[in-house]
């Protein structure tokens, strides 16, 4: 199988001859072997596994997509991904260092999103001010 991890910016792995892919999304942890069926899944923060001829290797990954297409082709998008052979320090520092990035932009989009319906709010007030009389025309 041939397995592509990208990121907006750059493609972390491109590898031919993997025989077995293992990752995680929100209902557990699954395997991908050659001949999978196609297969398209969004993934956690997690460590994605894979071997080839020359052993297991490591790629953390801030969630993303994955998907199997003919049983050949492993490609997962992700905003951000760090290779690495030393499973430990992807495990402790990475994927810690990734939850909190997590964290902090989902406060932040809350925080825009609260700016947002304060403006539309404002807007409506303008455009439609509760303490105004509707005017009438003057009879005639």
């Amino acid at each position: 199988m041939r397995l592509i991890v990208t990121t907006p910016t750059s493609i972390a792995v491109d590898e031919d001859s993997v025989r077995h892919v293992r990752a995680e999304d929100q209902s557990g942890a699954f395997g991908i072997e050659p001949g999978h069926a196609d297969f398209l899944t969004t993934l956690s923060i997690c460590v994605v596994r894979w071997r080839n001829g020359g052993g297991e290797h490591y790629v953390a990954v801030r969630g993303g997509v994955l998907r199997v297409r003919e049983g050949k082709f492993v490609e997962i998008a992700t905003r951000e991904a760090v290779v690495s052979d030393d499973l430990g320090h992807l495990r402790g520092e990475i994927l810690t260092k990734m939850a909190h990035n997590f964290e902090a932009e989902r406060s932040a989009r809350s925080g825009a999103l609260g700016l947002e319906q304060a403006a539309i709010r404002q807007i409506y007030r303008y455009l439609r001010p509760a303490d105004q009389p509707l005017k009438s025309e003057p009879l005639k």
